[in-house]
């Protein structure tokens, strides 16, 4: 009877782990184009609402960015 119980479930969570869709729920990828002038900083904190050093982390880290050195066209993908 735990067996048959046991089967179901498993059957059970297959079919909803098949069913289950991703979610766009964090919207759209945005991106900033670097201006003449900008500094990491700067774009840190027009473009993320808490403490700018952490959006410049989160900047370097999401663009692999190996220094705070950036330079104007280049395209950064925001946190």
């Amino acid at each position: 009877m735990f067996g048959r119980f046991l089967i179901l479930l498993c059957v059970a969570a297959l079919a909803v782990g098949l069913a289950a869709r991703g979610s766009n729920g964090a919207g759209p990828r945005q991106t900033y184009v670097v201006k003449p002038g900008d500094t990491l900083w700067a774009v840190a904190e027009r473009t993320y609402a808490g403490d700018p050093r952490e959006g410049v982390w989160k900047l370097q880290q999401r663009n692999r960015l190996a220094s705070a050195t950036i330079v104007p066209g280049e395209k950064l993908v925001l946190p």
